[in-house]
């Protein structure tokens, strides 16, 4: 994949690019998107052909709660559908350890998604020596713990003073400012009130350098809350809902759960926004 720099900032058209997930794990939050390492590949080629710019593979659970692996449990989970869906998609390696997403990056991914927000002066190593992608999360805590204390008293002002400073370091260092994705942390210790409140944060989490921005919203908690809908398999209507605000706001990644949903969605986004367009500019001339 010599292209997939290309592949971290939104197309010219506006859209978001599609990263797909891919949990081999047994206990990730949303059970549909859970798949042995042996159905990984095939999976995987589901989501590329639904239109995947991305494939996110990850081996160990962050939803809330959630108990840790092994390193060696995660690697063995992760790097046979790594190597063969590297050769044919861009791949990013879902990890918050150092050794892992070391064995990633050798076995084909372009890209790491830490979810510790690169806390891990290992990781910073690694991202600063292989000069990949990485996309750098916030989350207050661990997996574990996240959901024991979600209170900010700016949570849009000290989330981006967060990454981009662990963003600008990377810069400074002199990582290439192209390959730096920041994601807000959307559900990984917010309240409700924080999650909405940091969906409206695109253009802080920019910064000088301008950073893309990637969404994680797809089918989670706050969605349920807000729609009444405690089951993940009936959260796709309010996770495209996140999804029209993303295309409207210029957010450059969406990982999600349901790939061909989202790339169905878009075209007929924009040819409604089309359509309404014309019908003013008929109105106006009626009028003139």
């Amino acid at each position: 994949m010599a292209d997939w720099e290309g592949l971290l900032r939104k197309r010219s058209d506006g859209r978001p690019r599609i990263m797909g997930i891919l949990n081999t794990t047994p206990d990730s939050f949303h059970a549909s998107s859970r798949v042995s390492t042996e159905e990984a590949t095939a999976a995987g080629q589901v989501m590329i052909n639904g239109g995947a710019d991305w494939l996110d593979i990850g081996g160990e659970s962050t939803r809330p709660g959630a108990d840790s692996v092994t390193s060696e449990e995660e690697i063995a989970r992760i790097i046979e559908p790594i190597r063969d869906l590297s050769q044919v998609s861009a791949v990013s390696v879902d990890t918050r350890k150092a050794t892992v997403a070391r064995e990633a990056l050798a076995s084909g991914a372009q890209m790491v998604n830490d979810v510790d927000g690169l806390r891990d002066p290992e990781m910073v190593e690694l991202v600063l020596e292989s000069r990949c992608a990485v996309c750098i999360m916030h989350m207050r805590g661990t997996p574990e713990t996240m959901q024991h204390d979600t209170h900010y008293n700016d949570v849009i002002g000290e989330v981006a003073s967060n990454l981009l400073g662990r963003a600008d370091n990377l810069v400074e260092q002199g990582h290439p400012a192209k390959r730096i994705l920041l994601d807000p942390g959307i559900g990984f210790g917010k309240d409700d009130a924080g999650n909405l409140a940091l969906l409206t944060a695109v253009d802080e989490l920019r910064g000088r350098h301008e950073y893309g921005v990637l969404w994680g919203t797809s089918r989670k908690s706050f969605i349920g809350r807000i729609c009444g809908r405690p089951d993940t398999s009936d959260r796709l209507a309010g996770t495209l809902a996140t999804a029209m605000m993303a295309r409207e706001l210029g957010v450059d990644v969406v990982r999600v759960h349901d790939v061909a949903e989202h790339a169905d969605f878009w075209p007929l986004q924009e040819q409604w926004r089309d359509a309404k367009d014309l019908k003013s500019t008929s109105d106006e001339a009626a009028g003139a």
